[in-house]
Protein backbone atom coordinates (compact mmCIF):
# COMPACT_ATOMS: atom_id res chain seq x y z
CA UNK A 1 0.00 0.00 0.00
CA UNK A 2 2.68 2.55 0.93
CA UNK A 3 4.40 1.58 -2.30
CA UNK A 4 1.08 2.37 -4.62
CA UNK A 5 0.89 5.34 -2.45
CA UNK A 6 4.41 6.64 -3.22
CA UNK A 7 3.78 5.94 -6.64
CA UNK A 8 0.41 7.56 -7.36
CA UNK A 9 1.39 10.87 -5.04
CA UNK A 10 5.10 11.16 -5.91
CA UNK A 11 5.05 14.96 -3.61
CA UNK A 12 3.88 13.83 -0.70
CA UNK A 13 6.50 11.77 1.80
CA UNK A 14 5.33 8.12 3.43
CA UNK A 15 6.98 6.00 5.56
CA UNK A 16 6.18 2.81 7.60
CA UNK A 17 6.41 2.99 11.05
CA UNK A 18 5.29 1.47 14.13
CA UNK A 19 2.68 3.77 15.56
CA UNK A 20 3.69 2.88 19.31
CA UNK A 21 6.93 4.25 18.18
CA UNK A 22 6.12 7.43 16.04
CA UNK A 23 9.38 9.55 16.64
CA UNK A 24 7.87 13.11 15.59
CA UNK A 25 7.35 15.93 17.97
CA UNK A 26 4.96 18.17 17.62
CA UNK A 27 4.86 18.09 13.98
CA UNK A 28 1.12 17.68 12.80
CA UNK A 29 -2.31 19.83 12.86
CA UNK A 30 -3.70 16.32 12.87
CA UNK A 31 -3.90 12.54 12.75
CA UNK A 32 -6.58 9.96 11.21
CA UNK A 33 -6.02 6.40 11.33
CA UNK A 34 -8.65 3.78 9.78
CA UNK A 35 -9.14 0.68 10.59
CA UNK A 36 -5.87 -0.05 12.30
CA UNK A 37 -6.07 0.60 16.05
CA UNK A 38 -7.47 -2.35 17.11
CA UNK A 39 -4.16 -4.33 16.03
CA UNK A 40 -1.91 -2.17 18.10
CA UNK A 41 -1.20 -3.35 21.81
CA UNK A 42 -0.73 -2.30 23.65
CA UNK A 43 -3.24 1.09 23.03
CA UNK A 44 -1.66 3.63 25.44
CA UNK A 45 1.57 3.33 23.70
CA UNK A 46 0.30 3.98 20.36
CA UNK A 47 -1.81 7.25 22.15
CA UNK A 48 1.06 8.14 23.40
CA UNK A 49 3.28 8.37 20.40
CA UNK A 50 0.40 10.15 18.26
CA UNK A 51 0.04 12.63 21.09
CA UNK A 52 3.37 13.79 20.86
CA UNK A 53 3.55 13.91 17.32
CA UNK A 54 0.61 16.74 17.33
CA UNK A 55 1.21 20.44 17.67
CA UNK A 56 -1.25 21.74 20.33
CA UNK A 57 -4.62 21.63 19.46
CA UNK A 58 -4.01 19.26 17.07
CA UNK A 59 -6.98 16.83 16.11
CA UNK A 60 -6.54 13.29 16.26
CA UNK A 61 -9.65 11.15 14.48
CA UNK A 62 -9.60 7.64 14.31
CA UNK A 63 -12.09 4.82 13.51
CA UNK A 64 -11.38 0.86 14.57
CA UNK A 65 -12.82 -1.97 15.82
CA UNK A 66 -14.82 -1.40 18.84
CA UNK A 67 -16.18 -3.72 21.75
CA UNK A 68 -17.81 -6.71 20.78
CA UNK A 69 -16.50 -6.77 17.33
CA UNK A 70 -16.61 -9.82 15.11
CA UNK A 71 -18.28 -11.48 18.48
CA UNK A 72 -20.46 -13.91 16.84
CA UNK A 73 -16.97 -15.46 14.53
CA UNK A 74 -14.63 -14.89 17.04
CA UNK A 75 -16.57 -16.68 19.85
CA UNK A 76 -18.08 -19.74 17.58
CA UNK A 77 -13.88 -19.86 16.61
CA UNK A 78 -13.08 -20.15 20.48
CA UNK A 79 -15.85 -22.79 20.61
CA UNK A 80 -15.00 -24.81 17.88
CA UNK A 81 -11.49 -24.87 18.72
CA UNK A 82 -12.31 -26.28 22.74
CA UNK A 83 -15.27 -28.95 21.22
CA UNK A 84 -12.67 -30.12 18.39
CA UNK A 85 -9.89 -30.29 21.32
CA UNK A 86 -7.52 -27.30 19.60
CA UNK A 87 -5.80 -25.77 22.41
CA UNK A 88 -6.55 -21.77 21.93
CA UNK A 89 -5.32 -19.46 24.29
CA UNK A 90 -6.63 -16.05 25.15
CA UNK A 91 -3.23 -13.86 24.96
CA UNK A 92 -3.40 -15.11 21.06
CA UNK A 93 -6.63 -12.92 20.31
CA UNK A 94 -4.69 -10.28 17.78
CA UNK A 95 -7.15 -7.58 18.63
CA UNK A 96 -8.53 -4.48 21.09
CA UNK A 97 -11.75 -3.98 20.87
CA UNK A 98 -12.75 -1.73 23.39
CA UNK A 99 -15.53 0.24 24.66
CA UNK A 100 -16.11 4.25 23.98
CA UNK A 101 -15.46 4.44 27.94
CA UNK A 102 -12.63 2.14 27.95
CA UNK A 103 -10.88 4.29 24.49
CA UNK A 104 -11.86 7.66 25.91
CA UNK A 105 -10.20 6.91 29.31
CA UNK A 106 -7.31 6.21 27.65
CA UNK A 107 -7.11 9.35 25.74
CA UNK A 108 -7.60 11.28 28.52
CA UNK A 109 -4.50 9.58 30.41
CA UNK A 110 -2.54 10.78 27.77
CA UNK A 111 -3.57 14.34 27.21
CA UNK A 112 -6.38 14.01 24.75
CA UNK A 113 -9.69 16.19 25.39
CA UNK A 114 -11.78 13.51 23.95
CA UNK A 115 -14.80 15.58 21.92
CA UNK A 116 -16.33 12.31 20.22
CA UNK A 117 -16.93 9.00 20.90
CA UNK A 118 -19.67 6.89 19.09
CA UNK A 119 -19.64 2.97 18.86
CA UNK A 120 -21.68 1.36 16.16
CA UNK A 121 -22.69 -1.85 14.21
CA UNK A 122 -21.18 -1.94 10.67
CA UNK A 123 -22.41 -5.10 9.42
CA UNK A 124 -20.21 -6.07 6.78
CA UNK A 125 -20.62 -8.71 3.26
CA UNK A 126 -17.77 -11.01 3.53
CA UNK A 127 -17.65 -11.24 -0.47
CA UNK A 128 -18.56 -15.05 -1.91
CA UNK A 129 -19.53 -18.52 -0.49
CA UNK A 130 -15.97 -18.69 1.08
CA UNK A 131 -15.87 -15.10 2.59
CA UNK A 132 -15.82 -16.82 6.05
CA UNK A 133 -13.27 -18.77 5.90
CA UNK A 134 -11.17 -16.48 3.73
CA UNK A 135 -11.62 -13.41 6.95
CA UNK A 136 -10.40 -16.51 9.01
CA UNK A 137 -7.41 -17.70 7.14
CA UNK A 138 -6.58 -13.74 6.62
CA UNK A 139 -6.99 -12.40 10.16
CA UNK A 140 -8.18 -15.12 12.47
CA UNK A 141 -5.40 -18.00 11.76
CA UNK A 142 -2.69 -16.28 14.20
CA UNK A 143 -5.10 -17.42 17.53
CA UNK A 144 -3.54 -20.97 16.04
CA UNK A 145 -0.07 -20.58 15.16
CA UNK A 146 0.96 -24.14 16.18
CA UNK A 147 -1.99 -26.06 13.81
CA UNK A 148 -1.38 -27.53 10.62
CA UNK A 149 -3.34 -26.21 7.51
CA UNK A 150 -5.68 -29.24 8.16
CA UNK A 151 -6.27 -28.98 11.72
CA UNK A 152 -7.18 -24.85 10.64
CA UNK A 153 -9.65 -26.14 8.35
CA UNK A 154 -11.28 -28.39 10.51
CA UNK A 155 -11.95 -25.49 12.84
CA UNK A 156 -13.15 -23.62 9.81
CA UNK A 157 -15.80 -25.70 8.40
CA UNK A 158 -16.98 -26.39 11.90
CA UNK A 159 -17.25 -22.56 12.52
CA UNK A 160 -19.14 -22.10 8.93
CA UNK A 161 -21.58 -25.01 10.04
CA UNK A 162 -22.80 -23.54 13.16
CA UNK A 163 -22.82 -20.09 11.56
CA UNK A 164 -24.38 -20.77 8.51
CA UNK A 165 -28.32 -19.99 9.87
CA UNK A 166 -27.24 -17.41 11.24
CA UNK A 167 -24.86 -14.79 9.41
CA UNK A 168 -25.04 -16.17 5.77
CA UNK A 169 -27.46 -14.20 4.33
CA UNK A 170 -28.10 -14.55 0.22
CA UNK A 171 -25.33 -16.14 -0.79
CA UNK A 172 -22.79 -14.20 1.25
CA UNK A 173 -21.77 -13.88 4.76
CA UNK A 174 -22.15 -10.95 6.72
CA UNK A 175 -19.58 -10.47 9.22
CA UNK A 176 -20.79 -8.43 12.90
CA UNK A 177 -18.61 -5.62 12.47
CA UNK A 178 -18.87 -3.09 15.17
CA UNK A 179 -16.67 0.23 15.02
CA UNK A 180 -15.81 2.76 17.42
CA UNK A 181 -15.21 6.36 15.95
CA UNK A 182 -13.04 8.75 18.33
CA UNK A 183 -12.18 12.31 17.83
CA UNK A 184 -9.60 14.18 20.51
CA UNK A 185 -8.00 17.27 21.00
CA UNK A 186 -4.60 18.01 22.27
CA UNK A 187 -4.66 20.49 25.02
Amino acid sequence: MVRQARSKYPEIEFRLADARELDYKKQFDAVFSNATLHWVKPPLSALSSIYKSLKDQGRFVAEFGGKDNVQIITSDIKRQAHRLGFPYHEERFPWFFPSIGEYATLMEEVGFKVTFAHLFDRPTPLMGADGLRNWIEMFGKMMFEELDHEDLNQIIRHVEESLRDSIFKDDRWIADYKSIRVIGIKE
